[in-house]
């Protein structure tokens, strides 16, 4: 690689990070190329990123940028996962490391925060962000919906009332009868 091509590989990564919540650095020694294009491949599907890129490279596109915490982890054959969703490539590594233990997760940095190995494995067992906001929403939506029931109630409750208010006009010589049902149980 030329100096050329060194700078537009470091401002590449560099715009890549700008976008990403979470970058997580592997050690890839021993898997084949169709294993790393098949890592690619899931990664991609799962709206991430994986290139192997060479350390001082990697190092020069973190400076000034919330991921300077990569640097201890760049060292040896690496290759990285970046990602908007921080628990995608989690998972993905997760399941690609159980059928090929040759690749190794080393670390990474979610927001800005330096985690281990293990932090990442707990990253995996997150639900994914569909989910999250899928749980959030409906969360959201329960009071919602509890206000809409009693919203509905209230003009039923009203009919009704005004109907017996009917009723008792209509039969001479009756009286309103107070009724201890309860709302909308006829």
């Amino acid at each position: 690689m030329n100096q050329t091509e060194k700078e537009q590989v470091v401002e590449e990564v560099r715009r890549e990070l700008q976008r990403a919540s979470v970058v997580i650095v592997t050690r890839y020694r021993g898997l084949t190329v169709a294993d790393m294009t098949r890592l690619r491949r899931e990664m991609y599907a799962a709206g991430s990123q994986y290139r192997v890129i060479k350390n001082t490279l990697a190092r020069r596109a973190t400076q000034g940028t919330r991921f300077e915490g990569l640097v201890p982890f760049l060292t040896g054959p690496t290759g990285v996962a970046i990602s908007v969703d921080p628990v995608a490539p989690a998972k993905v590594l997760a399941v690609f490391t159980k059928k090929n233990p040759l690749l190794e997760v080393v670390g990474g940095v979610l927001n800005g925060t330096v985690v281990d190995a293990a932090g990442i494995g707990e990253l995996a067992k997150l639900p994914s962000r569909e989910v999250l906001i899928a749980k959030v929403l409906g969360t959201m939506m329960a009071p919602l919906q509890s206000f809409m029931g009693v919203l509905v109630a209230i003009p039923s409750s009203l009919v009704r009332v005004l109907d017996r208010i009917r009723e008792s006009k209509e039969e001479p010589g009756a009286e309103i009868r107070e009724s201890k049902e309860e709302p909308g149980a006829e």
